[in-house]
């Protein structure tokens, strides 16, 4: 005799038999496509999150970079006692600065601001308690005397050197940044001689200064123009160049004049 099905012996039933394999399969899909949502979200954070870090180093040091050549050349030519000290006074320093100059440089003929590897070398005389502090934190209010900053490109590297000469690290280049793929320097002169003043009418890198037509645009610079390439840290990221340039025109000795 058979048994009468009861309709709580078929819920029973029904309760037992579980999910189907199709459900499962539709549910794991389901999470997996949450999980790979998120997991795209999380990821886009982090890469957005590592951009700004990098913009933020690459700005921090192109801001560093420029401020240090700034005021090793707003320095140049300075004296604690102008009424003393003159430039012609200042002797030939090392292989570049001859009598009289306070700049000196190089530049690859016909090389390009991208590629350019210049050099810049400056220099100025301080007394204590009259002096700036240098790129390598050389006080030269403590220990007054003559001093010249040069600025170069380790190209192995690609950092940005300062080497001073007459401090405690004297003659050892210091690495300030890294990241600089070229250096160009230009300098402003004045070929114009009609009226007295220092207004720039020309900028020339260090291979085309010149002593003809009665310039002498070694003594007479007003202004310099420097020019840093960086490594752009988000290349090669779409739309994104491969190098960030970087710009400033400095005046000499505070003197004013047409930048042009």
């Amino acid at each position: 005799m058979s048994t009468p099905t009861t309709r709580s012996s078929l819920a029973r039933a029904a309760r037992q038999q579980g999910f189907t394999l199709v459900e499962l399969m539709v549910t794991v899909a389901i999470a997996l496509f949450l999980l790979g949502g998120l997991l795209t979200i999380v990821q886009n954070v982090r890469t957005a999150n590592l951009n700004q870090t990098a913009l933020a180093q690459l700005q921090d040091e192109q801001r560093f970079a420029m401020t240090v050549i700034t005021d090793a050349v707003q320095s140049g030519g300075y004296f604690a006692d102008p009424t003393v000290d003159t430039t012609g006074s200042l002797p030939a320093s090392g292989a570049f600065l001859q009598p009289g100059w306070v700049f000196a440089g190089s530049h690859t003929v016909g090389a390009a601001d991208a590629v350019a590897q210049d050099t810049i070398a400056t220099r100025f005389r301080t007394q204590v308690g009259y002096g700036p502090i240098l790129c390598d934190g050389t006080d030269t209010s403590k220990v007054g005397g003559d001093y010249s900053i040069q600025f170069s490109l380790n190209a192995a590297t690609s950092q940005l050197m300062c080497t001073v000469t007459g401090g405690p690290n004297n003659g050892v280049p210091v690495a300030l940044v890294s990241g600089v793929q070229a250096m160009a320097i230009y300098y402003g002169v004045k070929r114009d001689f009609g009226t007295a003043d220092y207004n720039v009418d020309t900028y020339v890198t260090w291979d085309k200064m010149s002593v003809l037509n009665g310039a002498n645009d070694y003594l007479n610079v007003s202004a310099v123009r420097i020019v840093l390439t960086f490594a752009n840290p988000l290349f090669p990221q779409p739309n994104q160049p491969q190098t960030i340039t970087m710009e400033r025109v400095v005046e000499v000795m505070n003197r004013a004049g047409l930048h042009t």
